[in-house]
């Protein structure tokens, strides 16, 4: 009798990993060897064997985890020193972004490509970029507020500072809770308050008690104090004490133009004192070098309507007018600038707002059943008169 030998049984396969889980592993290890300085060579081998993995897959699927993806690889370039060479991996990663209308990660391909301008002061090379392409109106608000961070920058040295003040507000608005994001929420807010200050405004002093910005702001808190007294020597001791702060938040070179609205805050301050001053006090009062220059600045504020009154070359001094009233231009173009504000905050609003799946349907079936009920209502009115034109004939008196 045959014995059939005992059948081995068959190994079950092993199912493949799903690429998605396997590319979001590789993320999470991969911020994890950024938090030490001497695995940076690891991580940096890490994320070209990520880019190629995922490249290599081209799934829609993975779409969310790519943006991702492509700002811990620019991170891993920005700590090596080598941000400069990332940029070509994310030119051409953005332009099949924008081809496979993938917005999340073209947002975030857009924002590290300013980023790479911007860290390297290219900010002539970052601006045709933001108007040779076309931010998704689709992403989230973290890229939003991002890019419009970068574009407050760019104006802001542009010297447009209205646009760049516009685009800071929104960033702001955008952004995640201070206690969230505070080296971001910091970073917009001390942007912000050059900018005001270069607009000619002086920040809310309740700004700089913000539990998250009072420490943060303290080194602007004194700029502000010095802009608003209009003390040169101020501002200059103030500029000195905080440079290197300065330089490390890149706001440096903007602060520096500050100077001449110090020197036009304090003339405005010494016409509402004195209806006559000499040129000798003003440059004492004012710390300027010498009387020449006392004069060229005081008739620019002159000429720019920063006060009124004239200059007498004979006798060498200033003679102040009669102040103007409140109201002119320039309050108009608060209220323009302030009305402007409102509306973009209301359009914005209205575009975030969410609806109830399907609400629609609900309403077209209650007005289906409305318009069916007004023809029942129809039909018995006209069956209802029908029946009182065939009633009798009751005579001239019913």
């Amino acid at each position: 009798m045959d014995i059939d030998s005992a059948s081995q049984p068959s190994k079950q396969s092993q199912p493949e990993p799903v690429p998605e889980i396997e590319i979001y592993l590789r993320l999470l290890i991969l911020h994890h060897l950024l938090t030490s300085q001497s695995t940076y060579p690891q991580a940096m081998k890490l994320a070209h064997e990520t880019i190629d993995k995922m490249q290599a897959l081209n799934r829609r699927s993975m779409d969310p985890i790519a943006a991702k993806v492509w700002y811990a690889v620019e991170r891993t370039y920005e700590l090596a020193g080598e941000l400069a060479d990332a940029r070509p991996h994310f030119l051409a990663a953005q332009r099949t972004a924008a081809l496979r209308h993938d917005d999340e990660t073209e947002a975030s391909l857009i924002n590290r490509i300013l980023r790479s301008y911007l860290q390297y002061n290219l900010y002539d090379q970052a601006d045709k970029l933001v108007s040779k392409t076309s931010f998704p109106s689709a992403a989230g608000n973290p890229q939003h507020a991002r890019y419009h961070y970068y574009l407050g920058r760019i104006k802001a040295v542009q010297l447009n500072y209205t646009a760049a003040h516009t685009n800071l507000q929104q960033a702001i608005r955008r952004a995640p809770p201070a206690k969230t994001a505070p080296g971001f929420y910091q970073a917009v807010h001390k942007l912000t308050i050059v900018v005001e200050l270069l607009m000619g405004d002086i920040p809310e002093r309740s700004l700089f008690r913000h539990p998250v910005l009072e420490k943060a702001l303290a080194g602007y808190f004194e700029i502000v104090k010095a802009v608003r007294n209009g003390s040169l020597s101020q501002f200059q001791n103030t500029l000195s004490k905080y440079a290197a702060e300065f330089e490390a938040d890149k706001t440096y070179t903007l602060i520096v133009r500050l100077r001449q609205n110090v020197i036009k805050t304090g003339i405005r301050r010494l016409s509402l004192s004195y209806s006559r001053i000499s040129l000798r006090d003003i440059c004492v009062k004012l710390h300027l070098d010498s009387e020449e220059d006392a004069e060229y600045i005081v008739g620019k504020a002159i000429r720019d309507g920063v006060i009124d009154g004239r200059i007498v070359h004979e006798k060498g001094w200033m003679e102040c007018g009669s102040q103007k009233g409140g109201y002119g231009p320039e309050v108009s173009d608060v209220f323009a600038r302030r009305i402007a504000y409102c509306l973009e905050l209301h359009n914005q609003s209205v575009k975030a707002m969410r609806y109830p799946l399907n609400a629609h349907r609900k309403e077209l079936a209650a007005a289906e059943g409305a318009r069916e009920r007004e023809k029942e209502l129809a039909k018995e009115i006209q069956e209802g008169g029908d029946l009182d034109d065939e009633g009798p004939d009751l005579g001239e008196g019913f």
